[in-house]
């Protein structure tokens, strides 16, 4: 297969056909990451979406995968595929310095659970994706890839550039607020969040215990589902996953659904804070699948989410990146510094009481997935604003990481200059693995619009 294509060509293809390819020797490990590093070497002076990046080190991984394979090892199911992840999960490898100065050089002993996991399933660890500081609003060197002139989103910034700019099949974000999902939306990619504890969070920076989560970013919901069957699970290390069986990721989501499936258009509270570019494209998306959708617009109890979502969020970063950030100073920016200071001031009852809420609201759309399989709504509020001063408007994702409910980002919708609109899939929780599938009946039903546009090399 080498022969008679192109690296860019290599480079494009999706970790699901990239893996199948290298298994029956079409393809070697180091022959795809050479042409994923030459995209890389192509397109990242202009998206800047690795904060660490080791050329030699990834192809030496990649000659060795390809050394276990000729001696007839065994292959795991992401043999030789390479993941970028995110600057603040541990990898033994690489520094992870979390976006901040105060952190330079650092370099972790052992690696992240989800890293671990990805090693033993055969991917070549590439190398560190920017985040913004501490995984906060602050944000770092990376462009979209749609347009440098605007933000890629954050705090995942480079692991959605990257994959958005095909320099990577596959990364790894993680999301406190809207850092998995608004990326992904902005940057025109596939991506996860799943159920809160799906994916466990050892060896990841901890903001909020109760709101992070750890998703992947891919090309496709094939890509998702494969990289989810090696990511998630149980880890004694993280309290919060579950000692259960996990589902069978690819196996479900590429399965047909009986009948069509039930989606519920869903219009938070809001729904206002949408541009008008936005709220027409989704309008217009749920009159286009007409009798498999309905409109329902949640009532006022869920208008505080997002003030118990700001909450939990300030307490638990003042909490554990107080000192730090107090040892930091002036190394530290000023939008973290004053998260910090408000999260001191959330009192006790304060904290127990959002915490109650978010359970509540996690238990009231029981109700709603009684009447649907999955909830269509905005990821973002519009395409990626201008100008890298600002990542964008996390509050279409609030909720969401909230209650801990698993969802989506779906390239399927342009908004204004043709840049990517996201349409945000959320399932009931713990029903990661049939969301997928609904995905793939929606992708296939409606079609991707993807924008046209990308880094050029």
């Amino acid at each position: 297969m080498a022969d008679h294509l192109a690296n860019f060509e290599i480079a494009s293809l999706t970790a699901t056909q990239a893996a199948t390819e290298i298994a029956r020797g079409a393809l070697s490990a180091e022959e795809y990451t050479r042409a994923c590093l030459d995209r890389i070497a192509a397109v990242e002076p202009t998206v800047q979406a690795f904060a660490h990046l080791d050329p030699e080190h990834a192809l030496a991984q990649a000659r060795a995968l390809d050394e276990r394979k000729a001696a007839g090892e065994p292959l795991g199911p992401l043999h030789g595929v390479p993941v970028a992840i995110k600057d603040i999960i541990d990898t033994s490898d690489y520094p992870t310095e979390c976006g901040s100065a105060v952190l330079s050089g650092r370099r972790p002993f052992k690696d992240a659970t989800v890293v671990a996991r990805l090693r033993s399933a055969g991917a070549v660890i590439i190398g560190k994706t920017v985040t913004t500081e501490f995984a906060y609003f602050h944000p770092g060197k990376t462009h979209n890839p749609h347009d440098p002139g605007r933000t890629p989103g954050g705090s995942s910034s480079g692991s959605a550039a990257a994959v958005a700019a095909g320099m990577v099949p596959l990364a790894i974000g993680s999301q406190t607020n809207g850092s998995i999902i608004r990326p992904a939306a902005f940057c025109g990619v596939f991506a996860a969040k799943p159920t809160h504890g799906l994916v466990s969070r050892a060896g990841v920076l901890t903001l909020s215990r109760a709101l992070d989560h750890v998703g992947p970013y891919a090309r496709s919901v094939e890509d998702i589902a494969l990289i989810l069957s090696v990511i998630a699970g149980y880890d004694p290390q993280d309290p919060d996953t579950r000692p259960v069986a996990t589902a069978d990721f690819p196996k479900t989501a590429a399965e047909k659904w009986p009948l069509t499936p039930r989606l519920a258009f869903v219009r938070t509270p809001i729904w206002d804070k949408a541009d008008a570019t936005t709220r027409a494209a989704f309008e217009g998306l749920a009159e286009r699948l007409g009798a498999a959708c309905i409109t329902i617009d949640l009532p006022d109890r869920f208008a505080g989410a997002w003030e118990a979502q700001r909450v939990i969020m300030a307490a638990d970063i003042a909490h554990n990146l107080g000192a730090v950030v107090d040892k930091g100073g002036e190394a530290i920016s000023k939008r973290l510094r004053d998260l910090v200071e408000d999260g001191r001031k959330v009192s006790a009852s304060q904290y127990l009481r959002a915490l109650e809420q978010g359970r509540a609201l996690r238990a009231a759309f029981d109700d709603l997935f009684n009447e649907c399989n999955a909830i269509v709504t905005p990821a973002t509020r519009g395409v990626a604003p201008k100008g890298l001063d600002s990542t964008g408007d996390p509050a279409f994702c609030s909720l969401w990481t909230l209650t801990g409910l698993p969802s989506l980002n779906l390239p399927l919708l342009s908004g204004d200059d043709d840049m990517p609109l996201g349409v945000q899939l959320v399932g009931p929780v713990g029903d990661d693995a049939r969301l997928l599938r609904t995905a793939n009946w929606l992708v296939g039903t409606v079609g991707g619009k993807p924008s046209r546009r990308r880094a050029k090399s």
